[in-house]
């Protein structure tokens, strides 16, 4: 089972940038396509972005397109989200996990304490 730990949230004013990380303890971890979601206060867990096992394709949900990027380092173990124009609707925690298409797949069993964004007005 790979274990995740993500880190690189904050706060940030509207229009700024952060990029978030995720470090996977697996020796398998270039195998397993890898994504992100976030759930904001009194809402379910959402889909945010994709990447496969590669890094050679990316796949986000409608709300962040254009505005953030998915990237992977196999070598480091590491999944990134760059995130840019961030909005006030973008406030959530961020998690990351191991993917089927957009939904988390069972090669995670556990879901990590995820790291906070929040966007101010």
């Amino acid at each position: 089972q790979v274990q995740l730990v993500e880190s690189g949230g904050g706060l940030v004013q509207v229009g700024g940038s952060l990029r978030l990380s995720c470090v996977a303890s697996t020796r398998t971890f270039s195998t397993y396509a890898m994504g992100w979601f976030r759930q904001a206060p009194g809402k379910e867990r959402e889909f945010v972005a994709g990447i496969s096992s590669s890094g050679g394709s990316t796949y986000y949900a409608d709300s962040v397109k254009g505005r953030f990027t998915i990237s992977r380092d196999n070598a480091a173990n590491t999944v990134f989200l760059q995130m840019n124009s961030l909005k006030p609707e973008d406030t959530a925690v961020y998690y990351c996990h191991t993917v089927r298409g957009t939904r988390p797949s069972p090669a995670t069993d556990a879901w990590g304490q995820g790291t906070l964004v929040t966007v101010s007005s």
